[in-house]
């Protein structure tokens, strides 16, 4: 069943066209690897979905769980079920990780029409999903990201997505500038989130998160489309060509 359906998608920043009838469709399940020099629209993709007013959707649709996303603002995108992990976190002073989470989560509940969680399940449930990503304490008493290392924002991020529990998980870039450990924690959060209705889009640019997270499909994406798809192996061709041949 389709999850996410993206039917000719255009988008642009100011004049600037970067999406030119995109399409692709996401069933449950599935983890979908999109790949691509830099320009090619990935990360135009990434906010697309989720909704960045910079960005102007010109024709195309989007539906997700079979709804419009076009018509749906940033927070309730999210809290439907898409989540997108950025490339480059944003820090946010003053304001404490467990505080955020509980509000995120809470948000998601209500709008949801479901309870909010009390304070006893709330601990238990941020305690778990820590523990099992090797999040610290420390880590969780600080303002969201502000003073983390590259590395520890990354992890931050993979916490967030494991804890809010999204049906469709955008990770765009998230292994650039991880070293080895890092990109073993993104890894596991993705495979351990891994089920049958939840599906992913990892946008990247290199093979090598694919060695830990391995991909139903890889999309080859340039100049604002996808040009070629095929399984995991077409990211070990393209660790071996290169982009050239698309360009």
């Amino acid at each position: 069943m389709a999850l996410l359906e993206i039917k000719n998608l255009c988008a642009r920043v100011g004049e600037k066209e970067i999406l030119k009838n995109f399409s692709l469709t996401i069933n449950e399940g599935e983890i979908h690897a999109i790949m691509g020099p830099n320009g090619s629209g990935k990360s135009t993709l990434s906010n697309v979905i989720a909704g960045h007013p910079a960005y102007e959707v010109t024709s195309g649709e989007i539906y997700f769980k079979g709804l419009n996303v076009l018509e749906m603002t940033p927070d309730e995108r999210a809290n439907s079920g898409i989540f997108l992990a950025f490339q480059y976190p944003t820090e946010l002073p003053g304001v404490g990780t467990a505080l955020f989470l509980k509000t995120a989560m809470n948000a998601k509940l209500k709008f949801l029409g479901k309870p909010e969680l009390d304070a006893v399940t709330f601990m238990k449930k941020l305690k778990v999903r820590a523990n099992a990503l090797g999040i610290t304490d420390e880590m969780l008493k600080r303002p969201v990201n502000v003073g983390f290392s590259g590395g520890e924002k990354k992890k931050m991020e993979t916490f967030q997505m494991a804890f809010l529990e999204p049906d469709f998980c955008i990770l765009d870039e998230m292994d650039s500038g991880l070293d080895i450990d890092a990109l073993r924690v993104v890894s596991t959060g993705v495979n351990v989130m891994r089920e049958p209705k939840r599906s992913f889009l990892i946008i990247t640019h290199y093979q090598r998160l694919l060695d830990y997270i391995e991909p139903d499909y890889v999309h080859i994406m340039v100049d604002g489309r996808i040009v070629e798809s095929g399984d995991k192996n077409l990211a070990l061709k393209l660790e071996e060509k290169g982009y050239e041949s698309y360009k």
